[in-house]
């Protein structure tokens, strides 16, 4: 007999340590963004999300997710110098390689202990391939020391806050760890999903060389991050059914959330100078606050509250306050739309093929089958 559910916790106890975990997101992304402007990086934005999505209540946690997210961008970033100095501009060659590089990237994210690096390895090489198509005679060097340089400035942001919080507030309300992470073993149907969104990446390449069509980089980011679902759900139609709710969810909460920014920066146009900036660093506090709140929810939709953040942050936080736009916005729901374009297709077409084969081999069951 099923349990019926039961009403969400609000007791102060309950709502302390939450209310503490948004105030260390909110300082951790606005610490990112003055380290960033500090330094001079280019994309303000990307050590914002790092700041945001390293942090971690427990500091030796946000410590593990701060190296992952360091080695994975490093990795990814030598991966595309290597293939972008041999390969040149042959759109073939790339395309072989970002398939590659993104099934075994989403194959370590859904399998191996650290998932994280393994994402960010796939995330960073695919971001230099496209940048390479959209601008061939950029530097991909430029790239890749700037992408580092954000990824600093927003883990260094991040440790600051955690380590300053662990002997402040979280004295007082500690954080609970998460489990330990634990690799699952050799799963070959995670292999093939993983290779689902290996084609969809590589489909998705070759689209940027026919078209100037916007957003396809985003597009890129939005495979990778929505194929990125847990072990148990990756087979057939259920891994489908997985992937479509994240979707769904990460285009709810991209529209909400640049909606939310737009009415921000509409406010911060009124204004100049310093008072400009202060608006917009109010609204991004505030956004970050209500997205986290969201995402640590007890109602199945976290992915949203995830989506909403970044897409304030995509828009809030512009590499100059003069500069600021809702573009960036636009190319991030964009972008959720171009990926779902490319990746359902991808979905449907795998899900006809494994149900044809279970009828040609109706007695044949995969060992991860039956987990």
């Amino acid at each position: 007999m099923p349990m019926t559910k039961s009403a969400p916790d609000t007791s102060p106890a309950t709502l302390a340590p939450r209310l503490v975990d948004e105030a260390e997101c909110v300082a951790s992304v606005l610490l990112a963004i003055l380290v960033a402007h500090v330094i001079g990086a280019t994309h303000v934005s990307w050590a914002a999300f790092t700041g945001y999505m390293v942090m971690r209540g427990d500091p030796l946690e946000t410590l593990r997710r701060a190296i992952l997210r360091i080695i994975g961008t490093a990795v990814g970033v030598l991966l595309g110098l290597a293939v972008l100095e041999t390969a040149g501009h042959q759109p073939a060659v790339l395309m072989i390689a970002i398939a590659l590089a993104g099934t075994i990237s989403l194959y370590g994210a859904i399998t191996a202990r650290h998932a994280y690096a393994w994402l960010f390895m796939g995330l960073t090489f695919a971001m230099m391939l496209f940048d390479r198509i959209a601008m061939p005679t950029a530097d991909p060097r430029a790239f890749a020391h700037m992408r580092m340089i954000e990824t600093l400035a927003g883990t260094a942001a991040c440790m600051a806050v955690s380590l300053a919080s662990s002997f402040t507030l979280r004295r007082r309300w500690p954080a609970i760890r998460a489990p330990k992470p634990v690799g699952v073993g050799w799963r070959p149907d995670a292999l093939w999903h993983g290779g689902r969104g290996g084609v969809a990446l590589a489909l998705l390449l070759a689209l940027a060389t026919i078209t100037d069509l916007p957003a396809l980089v985003s597009g890129a980011i939005t495979i990778m991050a929505v194929m990125l679902i847990p072990v148990t759900a990756v087979d057939g139609a259920n891994g489908l059914r997985h992937v479509s709710r994240r979707l769904w969810q990460r285009l709810l909460g991209c529209a909400a959330g640049g909606l939310l920014a737009a009415l921000v920066l509409a406010l911060a146009g009124l204004l100049h100078g310093e008072a400009r900036a202060v608006v917009m660093l109010v609204g991004t506090a505030a956004g970050v606050a209500l997205g986290r709140h969201l995402e640590n929810g007890d109602h199945g939709r976290g992915y949203v509250g995830t989506q909403f953040t970044l897409a304030m942050l995509v828009v809030l936080v512009p590499d100059s306050w003069d500069a600021a736009h809702i573009a960036p916005g636009y190319d991030r729901l964009l972008g959720v739309l171009v990926g779902m374009a490319v990746l359902e297709p991808v979905l449907l077409a795998s899900a006809a093929l494994s149900r044809a084969r279970s009828v040609v081999m109706p007695d044949q069951r995969s060992e991860a089958g039956g987990v």
